[in-house]
């Protein structure tokens, strides 16, 4: 059930809840990147891991399957957490990589698609090229328009290049919206809920005896949330009066203010 940011109870602070949860169990533990492991920054490559956290996330993932499930592409995620033993789901789930079993590479529409998103690159350079701060990231299944750095008045421009494309393409294309930034994807039924379930299940972790959980802070994570509901965890990353969370509703169960806080709870679920 979907509540108010502002009224989830703090991880850190109802511990003999989730101990209680855990109890008898391990955990199987699901990470964004952007705003989870790493702060939000202007621009994405500057979002570069801190060494506390990379030390919190590589011994748990010693202790139980640790996953990072992100926007970014894989490779990009992979070099930027700099470990080797993690399963990383990069594009929204749609090219997921484990250790042990390599790349499981999900349809992210090859052919037309691949195409379709080449003209959506093309015609966002055309409109974003010129306005200052604004940059467009190209990915293996999206394209994201970010405009954090945007003048407020040239964001408008920006939107409306967006509408343009999901006009033109309303059987092909969605958009996802992001803090500061447009995430414009092929329109098929995939994204990091589902890649949530589909690990759970291909890695044999869908038992009574796991306790899935989710940590995440930005609009695409909720799917995550919503798909752990009654099985699982999911933990909110961020402030309820950040200006960029809002009025936000969330299907998390617990919240956590900030990056720091999350390598204390990773801490936490090590021992």
């Amino acid at each position: 059930m979907a509540r108010h940011i502002g009224d989830l109870p703090h991880a850190l602070t109802h511990q003999d809840q989730l101990e209680a949860r855990l109890r008898g169990k391990k955990p199987a533990v699901f990470l964004d990147y952007d705003g989870t492991l790493t702060p939000i920054v202007p621009r994405p490559e500057d979002a570069v891991i801190s060494e506390d956290m990379r030390e919190a996330v590589r011994d748990l993932a010693t202790r139980c399957t640790v996953c990072v499930v992100s926007g970014r592409d894989r490779p990009v995620v992979q070099e930027l957490m700099g470990l080797d033993n993690l399963i990383v789901a990069g594009s929204h789930g749609f090219d997921i990589w484990s250790p042990d079993e390599g790349t499981i590479e999900r349809d992210a529409g090859d052919g037309a698609f691949q195409e379709l998103l080449e003209e959506v690159k093309k015609r966002l350079h055309e409109v974003m090229d010129p306005i200052d701060g604004a940059l467009v990231e190209p990915k293996k299944a999206s394209v994201a328009a970010h405009y954090r750095q945007v003048n407020e008045a040239e964001r408008s421009q920006i939107k409306a290049v967006v509408d343009e494309l999901l006009a033109a393409h309303p059987d092909h294309l969605k958009v996802t919206p992001g803090k500061m930034v447009y995430e414009i994807q092929p329109k098929i039924d995939w994204h990091k809920g589902k890649a949530v379930l589909y690990l759970l299940e291909t890695l044999e972790l869908d038992r009574d005896d796991v306790v899935p959980i989710f940590m995440g802070d930005d609009v695409t994570d909720e799917d995550a949330f919503r798909a752990l509901e009654g099985k699982g965890l999911g933990v909110f990353v961020g402030r309820a009066d950040d200006p960029e969370v809002g009025e936000r509703q969330t299907s998390a169960d617990y919240i956590l203010d900030n990056v720091d806080e999350v390598a204390t709870f990773l801490d936490q679920l090590a021992r």
